[in-house]
């Protein structure tokens, strides 16, 4: 029988308030910052609070066996996906400053891009690195199959597999 909703609150209560200082002191070490720390151990226990109740349910009263080394895994896939986004605004902030000062975006404009190459980030994370490849050649390049196949070292009906393959990922995940 699963556990009933105020159970899993309180295990998640006590999850918080036995280790949030440990994984909080844990990030500061790794980020060398405490603002992210802060903001990496608060997207940590979110994650948790919201994870799907199947995972609560396996778990007998919600009792982490190792709670620590959970919240760590967790937290390490928030940090890749924290500096992933930081390298990806990064570029984008290069090629600005590569344009010509007219041609440059408003401030707002400049944000919408950014949280649309970060959708489309997070879209694509799961793809493998040739069918990721293959679909920002096409879309941000304009390259035709044929090129990308030569480019990629493989044929054009593989390219044409990973670019169903990568539509399929942003339609699945798109918000």
């Amino acid at each position: 029988m699963p556990p009933d909703s105020s159970t899993v609150q309180q295990a998640i209560s006590s999850l918080y308030s036995l280790h949030h200082g440990w994984l909080q002191d844990w990030l500061r070490r790794k980020l060398g910052d405490g603002a992210d720390a802060a903001d990496v151990a608060q997207d940590t226990f979110m994650r948790i609070l919201t994870a799907p109740e199947h995972i609560a349910e396996k778990q007998a009263g919600w009792a982490l066996q190792e709670p620590r080394a959970y919240l760590t895994v967790v937290a390490k896939r928030l940090m890749a996906n924290l500096y992933r986004r930081r390298a990806l605004e990064q570029a984008y902030l290069d090629s600005l400053a590569l344009m010509p000062e007219l041609a440059v975006p408003s401030a707002e404009h400049q944000l919408v891009i950014l949280e649309t190459l970060q959708q489309i980030d997070n879209m694509l994370d799961g793809l493998p690195r040739k069918v990721r490849a293959a679909f920002l050649l096409a879309q941000l390049e304009g390259m035709t199959y044929a090129q990308i196949a030569a480019q990629l070292d493989t044929s054009e009906r593989t390219i044409k597999r990973y670019m169903v393959q990568a539509m399929a990922q942003c339609i699945l995940l798109a918000p």
